[in-house]
């Protein structure tokens, strides 16, 4: 997909994220891959109401190419992340309500309660708390995505890497929505866990399909 196209990807995941409440005024941000660069939104604006002079383009140091506004402050997170896991394309960033309702927890989500989360997630672990857009946030979070698709920043939000931008909605979405139902379950006593047998049985179906 060429660069017009995928800003317009953007735009339309951004809009989804916050029709979804996924990510609130200007919290959050996207990026994804373009040749050997990156597309990202910039700082301080809102994925709801993006415009294309609201993503820049900006290399693998982080370095402004293209746009008159400055890449997003978690841009250090996204170019780490990107260069732990090449076949991670599209990242998102977003302060959605109950994935962050664990994050400020400090509580990882990795309960197995839902086959389709063993399945994308395994588990989703979290990163000590850092200064949002601070290098130490980078060093407490990229390292996790050597082995998870997604990883909860204490006391901030939830990061996500898929292959693609829609992939990563998907996943953004799967996830706010398992959260919802582990923090809900809590008010009947707890979810019932699936037994190692099947969760041993998800894993060898997701290594066959290539996940």
């Amino acid at each position: 997909m060429d660069k017009d196209g995928l800003k317009k990807e953007i735009i339309k995941y951004g809009k989804m994220l916050g029709e979804k409440n996924l990510s609130p005024a200007t919290s959050g941000n996207i990026s994804v891959r373009f040749d050997e660069n990156i597309l990202i939104s910039a700082s301080g604006t809102c994925l709801y109401d993006l415009s294309e002079k609201d993503i820049v383009l900006m290399d693998k140091n982080s370095n402004l190419i293209e746009g008159e506004k400055k890449p997003s402050s978690e841009k250090n997170l996204h170019n780490a992340i990107y260069a732990i896991r090449p076949d991670i394309n599209a990242i998102f960033h977003c302060h959605s309500p109950y994935t962050s309702v664990f994050a400020v927890c400090h509580k990882p989500l990795s309960k197995p309660i839902i086959s389709e989360n063993v399945f994308y997630f395994g588990e989703i672990p979290v990163a000590d708390y850092a200064l949002p857009g601070s290098e130490k946030l980078v060093e407490n979070t990229a390292k996790y995505f050597a082995k998870h698709n997604a990883v909860l920043l204490a006391n901030h939000g939830i990061v996500i890497g898929a292959k693609d931008l829609k992939n990563a909605y998907y996943l953004m979405e799967t996830a706010e929505v398992f959260a919802q139902i582990y923090l809900h379950s809590l008010l009947l006593g707890g979810a019932k866990e699936l037994s190692k047998h099947d969760i041993d049985e998800i894993y060898e179906l997701r290594k066959k399909s290539g996940c």
